[in-house]
C-alpha cells in the first residue's frame, strides 16, 4: 500500500526544466486551492457586505487574503520539506485518541464545505435553466465521476480544467463590471481600513470565516507533492519559492473575484437603495430588474463554475483527510461518492421538508461548521512549521511565527465569536426546543473548545522530548524493523481457486511451485448459478456436473505427475464459500487468479478477491 498523499498522482509532474518552463511546471496546485476562496459561501457574505455597506468592507477582503496567503504558503512548505500532508503530520504528532475527533471534525467540515458548493451549483443551474433546486442538487452527484476521469488523465489535465473554470468566473465578472459600471474612485476608498461596528463587524467575521477554509490547508500540503522535485537543500528552497509565486498569483485571482462580487453588489444594489440582499437568488433577480438578462446570465454561469470547481477540490481534501488521519485507503470513486452523499443528504432533506427557501439558512449553517473546525487545522500547521527538529533549516523565522500566531489568534477569536452568536441566536429562536441546545449543541461546542486548547498546548509539552519514537513519527509508517531470516515456511495444504476462465493453468503452475510434491493441493470451485444459490449442495443441474467433471480432470492430471490432490465444491456466493472451505480444510496458503471481470463489472458485482483477503488470515498469492 502506498504511503504517499494522493498516491495516484504523487510526483507525477516533472520539474526538471529551465527558465520560464520551470516556473510553469510548479504552477497549478494553488489554483486548485484558490477555488475554495471563491465558492458560493464567499458569494453570500460578499453580496451581503456589498449591498449593506457599499465598498466599505473591501479592506477586510484584502486582509483576509493576506492571512490566507501566509497560511497557504506554510501548508505548501510542510508538504515540500517533509513530504507529509497536514493530516499525516497531525496523525504523527498527536496521540491516537486525539486523532479520531480531529478526523471527525475535518470530515464534517469538508462535508459542510461540499454542502455549500452543492447548494450554490444547484442555484446556478436553477437560475440559468429554470431547473428545480431538488434536481440541481441531485445532478451534482455526477461530478464525482468527472473527478475520477480527470485524475486518471493526470494532474496537469485536472489543473487545466480548474484553471479554465476560474477563467470563466473571472471573465463573467469582468463582463458584469462593464454592465454595472461602478465608480472606481469609491472602490479605491474601500481599501482604506474603517471602523467596524454592529452588523459590519458580523459580516467582516463572516467574510474572514468564509475565506480561510480548513480543507484548503490539508489540500495544499498534499497537492504540492504532485511535483517531482530535487530533494537537496537548494532544490527544496527553489520549490518553496516557486510554490509561493504560484500561491500569490492564484490567491490574488481569488481576491479579484471576491472583490468583484462585493463591488458588483455595492454598485448594483447599495447605490440603488437595496441594502439587505442576502440571498443569491435575490441578487440575480435584482440584477435582471436593473440591467436586463445579460448580467444575471453571466452571474449564473460564474456560480456554476465556482460550485463545480470547489466540489472537485473538496472531495480531494476528503480523501487526504481520511488517508492521513486514519491511514485508511478505499477506492477513489467510493471515497468521493461518500463525500458527495454526506453533503447531498442534508440538502435534499432541507428542500423536501423545509422548502427551497430554507437553503439560505443551510448555507449559513455550513459556514458556522467550517468556522468551528478552522483552528484545528491552523494551530497544528504553525506548530509543525515552527519545529526545527521537524523542518530543520526550513523552520519559519521568529517574525513569521509571530505573525502566523497573531493571524491564528484573530481567526480563532472571530470564528469562536461567530459560533457563540449563532448558538445564542438558536437558543433565542428555538422556542420549546431549547433543551436540545443546552444538552447537545453547547456540550459539543465546549468539548471542541477543550480539544482546541489541547491541540495548542500539547506540542509545547512534548517539545523537549527527544526519543526514537518522536523521530519515527515523522515518517508515514515509521522505520523498518530489525529483520531475522527465521525458519523456512512450509505449506502443507495449498488451496487453488478455479473458475475455468482460461487462467487456470497459470494459477496451478504457480501453486505447485509453492509446495512441491510434499503438499496437498485442494482445488476449490464455487457454482454461482441461480439454482446453486437456492438449493446449495442439492443442486444437480448440468452446470454443476460439468464443473465437477472438469475439476476431476485437473486432479487426474496432477496425480499422474505425482502430486496429492483434493477437490471442494461450494454453492452460492463465491467469497463466502471460499472462506468457508479455507477454514474447514485447514488450508495454510491460497492461490487465486484475478477475477474474470474488470472495470464497470467490478463496481456492480464486486471482486471475490477483495472480500476473501479481508476474511482469511493466511497468505494469498494472486495470479493475474
Amino acid at each position: 500500500m502506498n504511503s504517499e498523499s494522493l498516491s495516484e498522482v504523487h510526483s507525477s509532474v516533472r520539474t526538471d526544466k529551465k527558465g520560464w518552463r520551470k516556473v510553469l511546471a510548479f504552477l497549478g496546485p494553488a489554483y486548485l486551492v484558490s477555488v475554495g476562496y471563491m465558492d458560493p459561501g464567499n458569494w453570500a457574505t460578499d453580496i451581503a457586505g456589498g449591498s449593506e455597506f457599499g465598498y466599505k468592507l473591501i479592506w477586510v477582503l484584502l486582509m483576509s487574503n493576506i492571512m490566507a496567503l501566509l497560511l497557504q504558503s506554510l501548508s505548501a512548505r510542510l508538504g515540500i520539506v517533509k513530504g507529509l500532508d497536514l493530516a499525516q503530520a497531525s496523525k504523527n504528532a498527536y496521540p491516537k485518541w486525539a486523532n479520531i475527533p480531529l478526523y471527525i471534525l475535518a470530515e464534517i467540515a469538508i462535508a459542510a464545505c461540499d454542502l455549500a458548493e452543492i447548494v450554490g451549483m444547484a442555484i446556478g443551474l436553477s437560475l440559468l435553466f429554470d431547473l428545480p433546486l431538488i434536481w440541481g442538487v441531485s445532478i451534482t452527484a455526477l461530478d464525482t465521476f468527472l473527478l475520477l476521469f480527470l485524475l486518471k488523465r493526470g494532474m496537469r489535465v485536472m489543473e487545466v480544467f480548474i484553471i479554465s473554470l476560474v477563467f470563466i468566473i473571472g471573465v463573467s465578472f469582468i463582463i458584469q463590471m462593464v454592465i454595472v459600471a461602478p465608480v472606481y474612485g469609491d472602490v479605491v476608498k474601500g481599501f482604506v481600513p474603517s471602523d467596524l461596528g454592529g452588523n459590519a463587524l458580523y459580516l467582516a467575521i463572516g467574510i474572514i470565516g468564509a475565506t480561510v477554509m480548513p480543507h484548503n490547508l490539508y489540500l495544499h500540503s498534499s497537492l504540492v507533492q504532485t511535483r517531482k522535485i530535487d530533494r537537496s537543500f537548494q532544490g527544496l528552497k527553489k520549490a518553496i519559492k516557486y510554490n509561493f509565486i504560484d500561491t500569490a498569483i492564484a490567491l490574488n485571482m481569488a481576491f479579484f473575484v471576491n472583490a468583484a462580487i462585493l463591488v458588483l453588489a455595492a454598485a448594483a444594489f447599495y447605490t440603488n437603495g437595496f441594502y439587505n440582499v442576502a440571498e443569491i437568488q435575490d441578487a440575480s433577480l435584482l440584477l435582471e430588474n436593473l440591467f436586463g438578462n445579460v448580467a444575471p446570465t453571466f452571474f449564473a454561469i460564474a456560480l456554476i463554475a465556482a460550485g463545480q470547481s470547489s466540489t472537485i477540490t473538496g472531495t480531494l481534501a476528503g480523501q487526504i483527510v481520511m488517508e492521513g488521519h486514519l491511514n485508511l485507503r478505499i477506492q477513489p470513486w467510493l471515497r468521493r461518492l461518500i463525500t458527495r452523499l454526506l453533503a447531498i443528504a442534508p440538502a435534499l432533506f432541507t428542500i423536501i421538508y423545509f422548502g427551497e427557501e430554507a437553503l439560505g439558512s443551510l448555507l449559513i449553517l455550513s459556514q458556522v461548521v467550517l468556522s468551528l473546525q478552522l483552528g484545528f487545522a491552523v494551530i497544528p500547521l504553525i506548530h509543525f512549521n515552527s519545529d526545527k527538529k521537524m523542518m530543520g533549516e526550513f523552520a519559519i523565522k521568529p517574525w513569521v511565527k509571530g505573525l502566523a500566531w497573531l493571524i491564528a489568534a484573530i481567526i480563532v477569536y472571530l470564528n469562536i465569536t461567530l459560533v457563540i452568536d449563532e448558538i445564542t441566536s438558536w437558543a433565542v429562536n428555538s422556542g420549546d426546543n431549547k433543551v436540545y441546545i443546552y444538552t447537545i449543541v453547547i456540550p459539543i461546542a465546549v468539548a471542541c473548545l477543550a480539544l482546541l486548547v489541547y491541540v495548542f498546548i500539547y506540542p509545547f509539552l512534548k517539545k523537549n522530548e527527544q526519543n526514537e519514537q518522536t523521530e519515527t513519527n515523522h515518517l508515514p509508517h515509521g522505520k523498518a524493523e530489525d529483520f531475522s531470516e527465521g525458519k523456512m515456511i512450509e505449506y502443507k495444504h495449498i488451496g487453488i481457486t478455479i473458475d475455468f476462465s482460461g487462467n487456470d493453468q497459470l494459477v496451478i503452475q504457480n501453486a505447485l511451485k509453492q509446495g512441491g510434491k510434499s503438499a496437498t493441493y485442494i482445488f476449490i470451485h464455487v457454482v454461482e448459478s441461480a439454482a446453486a444459490r437456492y438449493l446449495g449442495k442439492n443442486t444437480l443441474d448440468n452446470e454443476t456436473q460439468l464443473d465437477i467433471d472438469n475439476l476431476k480432470q485437473y486432479q487426474e492430471m496432477l496425480e499422474e505427475l505425482g502430486y496429492k490432490t483434493e477437490q471442494k465444491i461450494g454453492f452460492g456466493s463465491a467469497p463466502t464459500e471460499i472462506v468457508k472451505i479455507v477454514q474447514e480444510s485447514k488450508i495454510d496458503m491460497l492461490v487465486m487468479g484475478a477475477h474474470g471481470h474488470k472495470g464497470l463489472k467490478d463496481l456492480v458485482f464486486g471482486t471475490t478477491l477483495d472480500v476473501v483477503r479481508h476474511k482469511v488470515s493466511i497468505p494469498i498469492l494472486i495470479i493475474s
